[in-house]
C-alpha cells in the first residue's frame, strides 16, 4: 500500500546523473562536495582514499535530479582505479585552487588528457572551477587566466569558496543544466531512471517512514 505517495524508492527523480570531481590533491575537492551536500560549513577534510561519493536530490530546471558524485583521490598512487570512475559520467568537474599556481597548470598537463583518454561520453560536459576564492590575499591564478582555459578545453568556469559556499550550489546547478541541454546525456540519465523502476518489486515494501541512509 501507499507506493505512490513517492516515499522512498528510485521513482523521486525524473533524471540521474553521475558527476566526477577531479584534479589535484588538497585543492578542496572532497570540501566542495561536502558543502554542497550539507547544509553547514565545512571543518577540514582528511584526503580522499581511493574513491567515495555522495547522492544528492535537487530540482533544478523543473525536473528532478539525483546527481551521484564522485570524489576522486588526488594522488598518484591511486591512479589506477581511474578508468572505471570515468565511465558513464555525464558531467565532470575539474578543479584547482586558486591560491597555487601549480594545481592550475596540472590541470592542463595531466587532467584534461586524462579526461580526453578515459570519459566514454564524447558529450560529457566540462566545468572548470577556482577553489578557495576566500583566501584573495594569496591567489595565484587570475580569474582571467581561469576564462581562458575553460574557453581552451571547452569547459563551464566558476570560481568557488567551499569554506564560505560561495557558488558552490551553483557549480552543480549550472553543470546540470548544460547536461539537460544535452539529448543524448539526457535520454542516459533518463533511461537509468527507468530500469530503476523496473527493477523495484512491488510485494515487497519496507516500512514507509524514516529517512533512506
Amino acid at each position: 500500500m501507499g507506493s505512490s505517495s513517492g516515499q522512498g524508492g528510485s521513482s523521486n527523480y525524473d533524471v540521474s546523473f553521475k558527476i566526477l570531481l577531479i584534479g589535484d590533491s588538497a585543492v578542496g575537492k572532497s570540501s566542495l562536495l561536502l558543502t554542497f551536500i550539507s547544509n553547514s560549513l565545512l571543518q577540514d577534510t582528511s584526503p580522499t582514499i581511493g574513491v567515495d561519493f555522495k547522492i544528492k536530490l535537487l530540482t533544478v530546471g523543473g525536473k528532478k535530479l539525483k546527481l551521484t558524485v564522485w570524489d576522486t583521490a588526488g594522488q598518484e598512487r591511486f591512479r589506477t582505479l581511474t578508468s572505471s570512475y570515468y565511465r558513464g559520467a555525464q558531467g565532470i568537474i575539474l578543479v584547482y585552487d586558486v591560491t597555487k599556481r601549480e594545481t592550475f597548470t596540472n590541470l592542463s598537463d595531466v587532467w584534461a588528457k586524462e579526461v580526453d583518454l578515459f570519459s566514454t561520453n564524447q558529450n560529457c560536459v566540462k566545468m572548470l572551477v577556482g577553489n578557495k576564492v576566500d583566501i584573495e590575499s594569496e591567489r595565484a591564478v587570475s580569474r582571467e587566466e581561469g576564462i581562458s582555459l575553460a574557453n581552451e578545453h571547452g569547459c563551464l568556469f566558476l570560481e568557488c569558496s567551499a569554506k564560505t559556499r560561495e557558488n558552490v550550489e551553483q557549480c552543480f546547478k549550472e553543470l546540470a543544466l548544460k547536461i539537460m541541454e544535452v539529448p543524448s546525456l539526457m535520454e542516459e540519465g533518463s533511461t537509468i531512471v527507468k530500469r530503476n523502476v523496473l527493477k523495484q518489486k512491488p510485494e515487497y515494501q519496507r516500512p514507509s517512514g524514516g529517512c533512506c541512509s
